[in-house]
């Protein structure tokens, strides 16, 4: 009895004990079938996700499941933020309201032993941060938008412990994309890699195959696959990348 009890108490640890354990279990993460695209075949931006999953209590899989980068950033998907803060010692609970005839968006966070924080995000706040009717989900389904920003603000205001410095996905691809301080001159790369440089995916090419696409993840096409087939061909910017992944979807309206 003593032993089997020891077994079932080891369970199937995920936890690497030092960097050598640590970038093998990256390695061997980022090559199998279960990784995000994002992240296949590189082993370091893998165990960097892994760290930073670490340090707000996600094991590895959770990890490279629900941190993103953008604009090189680390930031988290809705979903495991909210779960994140739910499993804080101090969470007390939480209140999402939304007021259609202002079309405000309204999160009510509380913290055991503190006041009720509520955070207000409105189409106002949105126009003045030039994010309303913005291409993408802002014009797609525009309620969820100003519910998932009042939500990351919320939760970052009175869980800034939970989440260490972790911003929502939402929120992250909203901030402008940052600039090279001393960018490289162009006119000394090699002429051979301008002619390899990959034509760009606009937002009319989008447009014509949307529908298609939309089907196709209906049927149950992995949005991994539709993203990796379209920049092996061409260059896809962030805000259209989250286009052909939502293309299914509709307006939460």
């Amino acid at each position: 009895m003593s032993n089997s009890t020891a077994v079932a108490s080891t369970g199937f640890a995920l936890t690497p004990a030092n960097l050598n354990e640590a970038m093998n279990l990256a390695t061997m993460i980022c090559n199998s079938q279960l990784c995000p695209t994002s992240y296949k075949g590189k082993p370091e931006d893998t165990l960097v996700a892994m760290m930073m999953g670490n340090e707000v209590g996600l094991n590895p899989l959770q990890a490279i499941q629900n941190i993103a980068v953008i604009n090189g950033r680390p930031s988290i998907y809705g979903d495991a933020l909210m779960a994140l803060v739910q499993n804080h010692p101090k969470f007390g609970g939480i209140n999402e309201v939304f007021d259609e005839s202002s079309m405000t968006a309204t999160c009510i966070v509380h913290r055991k032993g503190g006041e009720k924080h509520t955070q207000k995000f409105s189409e106002v706040d949105a126009k003045a941060a030039k994010l309303w009717g913005k291409a993408g989900p802002w014009t797609q389904y525009p309620k969820r938008m100003l519910a998932m920003r009042a939500r990351g603000f919320a939760l970052r205001n009175q869980f800034a412990d939970a989440l260490a410095g972790l911003i929502s996905v939402e929120e992250a691809e909203d901030l402008p994309i940052e600039r090279e301080l001393n960018p490289i001159n162009k006119s000394s790369e090699p002429e051979k890699q301008k002619a390899i440089s990959k034509p760009e995916f606009t937002q009319d090419a989008f447009n014509k195959q949307a529908n298609k696409w939309a089907s196709a993840l209906d049927a149950g096409k992995d949005p991994d696959d539709l993203v990796a087939m379209i920049k092996s061909k061409y260059e896809l910017s962030d805000e259209l990348e989250h286009q052909v992944r939502t293309c299914n979807q509709e307006d939460a309206a």
